[in-house]
C-alpha cells in the first residue's frame, strides 16, 4: 500500500483526488489546503471544496496558513510515501520536498516547459494555442523546472474559454495518472529534463488585467476576454462608468473604407456592439454595468444607450506569457 499525501486548494484537482481514492494500491493519508478566507459579495467564510471533500470521505485535512519546519514532521508522521501537488498555492521549500521518500510530484496545467506560472490555463486561451495539457512532474526548488514523467495533450477550440479549458484539465488529470503513478511507485518511471530554452512564463492576474488597448488586435482582445472571463473581466470605460466584456467575436474591416482610428464605436445595434481596433473590429456580444447583469448586446443598450463615433479610452495589456518571469501589470480603469 502506498501512503499518499495530497496538496491542493482548487476544485481543479477533484478528480484526481478520486481517482487516488479509488485505487486499492493506493491510501489517501491526509490533504493539505490553503485556509479559508472570506469570499463573493457577502465575504463570508466556507472550506474550500478540497476540504470539503476531505472532509466527507473522513481524510485529515490540514489548512496551514503557511509551511514551516513541522510540516516535514507531519508527513513522516502520517507515513507518506509520495506527495502529489495541484494548484496548491504555497512555496514547498526543499527540506520539505526530502521529506517523502518517493518525493514530491507536481500535475501542471500545461504542456511544460511552455506556460511555467501560477496561471496556465489564462495564458494557453489569450496567446490562443492549438493544444495545451497537463504535466506530471517531480519538483524542484525552482519554479516548474522538475524533470517530467509523463503529459496529457488536450486539444483546444478556436472559441475555448478559462471554463471550458478548466474540465478538460480536470479530466485530463485521471488517464495522466493512471499511467504515471504505477511507474513511479514501483521505481521504472523515466524523468526528463526539461528544455530551458523553450520556457516561457505566466504570472498572477490582478484586477488592472482587465485593461484593454484597442490599438490591439481584435483578435487579441477576443481571446483575452475570453482567458479573463469571469474574473477580473476585459473592462471598457463608457463616460466614467466601467462595463465588463462577457463574450467578443473578431471582425475583419471592410475592405472598401479606411479603418478607423482604434477604439471608436461604430455601431450599437441588434448584431452587437461594433468598436474598431488596430486590426479588425471586435464585436461585444455581451456586457454588463457594476451591479447589473451580464446581458446580451442589444439587450444591454437597450437601457444604456452608446452614440456610435464615441472614442474608447485604451490602456496597456501586459502580456500574460512571457519569455521570462514577470510580476508587473497595467494600469486598471477604476
Amino acid at each position: 500500500m502506498t501512503r499518499i499525501v495530497f496538496f491542493g486548494s482548487d476544485e481543479i484537482a477533484l478528480p484526481a483526488l478520486e481517482h487516488i481514492r479509488a485505487q486499492p494500491a493506493l491510501s489517501l493519508t491526509a490533504v493539505f489546503s490553503q485556509p479559508d478566507r472570506p469570499a463573493g459579495r457577502g465575504q463570508k467564510t466556507h472550506a474550500n471544496a478540497i476540504v470539503s471533500w476531505a472532509e466527507n470521505h473522513a481524510i485529515p485535512a490540514h489548512q496551514p496558513a503557511r509551511l514551516d519546519a513541522a510540516t516535514p514532521a507531519a508527513l513522516h508522521a502520517c507515513g507518506c510515501d509520495l506527495a502529489l501537488v495541484m494548484a496548491y498555492g504555497h512555496i514547498l521549500k526543499r527540506d520539505l520536498l526530502s521529506a517523502p521518500p518517493l518525493g514530491f510530484f507536481n500535475l501542471h496545467a500545461s504542456l511544460l516547459p511552455g506556460l511555467r506560472g501560477a496561471t496556465p490555463i489564462e495564458g494557453a486561451i489569450a496567446e490562443e494555442f492549438a493544444q495545451t495539457g497537463v504535466t506530471l512532474q517531480r519538483i524542484v526548488p525552482r519554479l516548474d523546472a522538475g524533470p517530467v514523467v509523463d503529459a496529457q495533450t488536450i486539444p483546444m477550440t478556436p472559441d475555448e474559454t478559462r471554463g471550458t479549458l478548466r474540465e478538460k484539465i480536470t479530466t485530463a488529470c485521471v488517464p495522466l495518472l493512471q499511467r504515471a503513478l504505477p511507474r513511479i511507485i514501483n521505481g521504472t518511471a523515466t524523468e526528463i529534463p526539461q528544455d530551458e530554452s523553450a520556457a516561457t512564463f505566466t504570472r498572477k492576474i490582478t484586477r488592472e488585467d482587465s485593461a484593454v488597448d484597442f490599438h490591439a488586435s481584435a483578435r487579441e482582445i477576443a481571446a483575452r476576454v475570453r482567458a479573463l472571463n469571469p474574473w477580473p473581466g476585459v473592462v471598457i470605460l463608457w463616460e466614467e462608468t466601467p462595463l465588463k466584456i462577457g463574450a467578443a467575436t473578431p471582425l475583419p474591416f471592410p475592405s472598401n473604407t479606411p479603418p478607423p482610428a482604434p477604439g471608436t464605436l461604430l455601431s450599437a445595434g441588434k448584431d452587437g456592439i461594433h468598436i474598431a481596433t488596430g486590426n479588425g473590429i471586435l464585436r461585444i456580444r455581451e456586457l454588463q454595468r457594476p451591479a447589473g447583469k451580464m446581458l446580451p448586446a442589444h439587450a444591454f443598450i437597450a437601457g444604456f444607450p452608446m452614440q456610435p463615433g464615441t472614442a474608447l479610452a485604451s490602456k496597456p495589456m501586459p502580456p500574460l506569457v512571457t519569455k521570462t518571469p514577470r510580476q508587473t501589470t497595467g494600469a486598471a480603469f477604476p
